[in-house]
């Protein structure tokens, strides 16, 4: 287990390494750009308002308003649901650089809303040669060779880069990923649009794959979700009517999952997204407390991701040191480290 430590932190008589990098201070209301899709909604309420002639919505890119800098390196969004996607797999970076992509596709979703039989599909039942996934591809009986599980509400799943997955009918699906548009179709429905059967087969991971993930409470605000080399993702829960420091030394997104809270500069509220970096957001959370996901760049866990103003702090150092390998199921293995104390003041 790897901890960082961002400026919001205060520690004494201890031996730290702070990360340096220097970037531009943000702290930006994040605008939502709506994509149509097949497969998509009409009415998205209550995550957005927004309408499109009455076409179907799929996605919603939660973007910096007007930057000119460079993109981040993450990309939020949500997924809505009233079909099937395609069954698909996303390059890892190595293969994403030798067709002169800028890096790969790992994400991670968290089910925001599901219906009774909402399910999602990763990995396969069997281990296929690329001669047999080539064939299960273009004859569409991949659809029997996939592994389909339930999911409702509060699950999150995660998907490295080179598992077949889908995503079925009947969800809102919170996402984070590595910021890049590669996906390589093996199957689509009858959609029409194009497959990428040859890039798929390259990229796959054509077997089995883990599906559970074990979110890790590390203090009552927070709850790891899934920490990888990408990214970590956490959910936040608030109390009503507090204060609180959001720590934001490397490239974080926070995005309201319920409640709302007020900003220096703006309010936020379910649906509403907030990028920052090398800053910090200071938020007063309204009447209803604020639920929210965080996702932010670098290896390892913040320790200090939030603290209260003028406020005795809480240790999460054993909640960490308790943590036993990847909550990603990425195979990865990591160490619980010693000696690092959280001051959420």
């Amino acid at each position: 287990m790897v901890l960082r430590l961002s400026h919001c932190a205060t520690f004494a008589n201890t031996a730290v390494s702070v990360d340096r990098e220097v970037k531009a201070l943000a702290i930006e209301n994040a605008r939502a750009h709506a994509l149509p899709k097949p497969w998509g909604i009409v009415d998205l309420r209550p995550w957005s308002n927004v309408r499109q002639g009455g076409r179907a919505i799929g996605e919603l890119w939660y973007e910096r308003p007007g930057s000119a800098g460079p993109d981040p390196a993450l990309l939020l969004k949500l997924l809505f649901t009233s079909q099937p996607l395609s069954i698909q797999v996303h390059p890892d970076d190595a293969y994403a650089h030798s067709i002169g992509l800028q890096n790969g596709k790992t994400e991670a979703w968290y089910v925001l809303n599901a219906t009774p039989e909402a399910k999602v599909a990763l990995g396969l039942k069997r281990r296929l040669t690329q001669k047999q996934l080539r064939q299960a591809g273009e004859d569409g009986s991949i659809t029997d060779l996939i592994v389909w599980h339930a999911v409702s509400q509060g699950d999150s799943i995660f998907v490295p880069a080179g598992t077949i997955h889908a995503i079925g009918a009947g969800l809102v699906i919170a996402e984070i990923q590595q910021r890049s548009d590669a996906t390589f179709r093996l199957f689509d429905h009858g959609r029409k649009r194009e497959l990428h059967i040859e890039n798929a087969i390259l990229v796959a991971d054509a077997g089995p794959a883990e599906f559970r993930v074990i979110p890790t409470r590390l203090t009552d605000t927070r709850t790891l979700l899934i920490s990888n080399t990408h990214f970590t993702f956490e959910r936040i829960d608030l109390p009503p009517n507090s204060d609180w420091c959001l720590g934001a030394e490397q490239e974080t997104w926070l995005l309201v999952v319920d409640g709302g809270a007020r900003t220096e500069s703006f309010d936020v509220v379910k649906g509403d997204a907030v990028f920052a970096q090398s800053d910090r957001v200071d938020m007063h959370v309204g009447t209803m407390g604020m639920a929210g996901l965080v996702a932010y760049t670098g290896v390892g866990i913040v320790a200090d991701l939030l603290r209260r103003p003028r406020q005795p702090g809480e240790t999460i150092a054993r909640r960490l040191q308790e943590v036993q390998g990847p909550t990603s199921l990425s195979g990865a293995t990591t160490t619980p480290t010693d000696g690092y104390m959280e001051t959420v003041q």
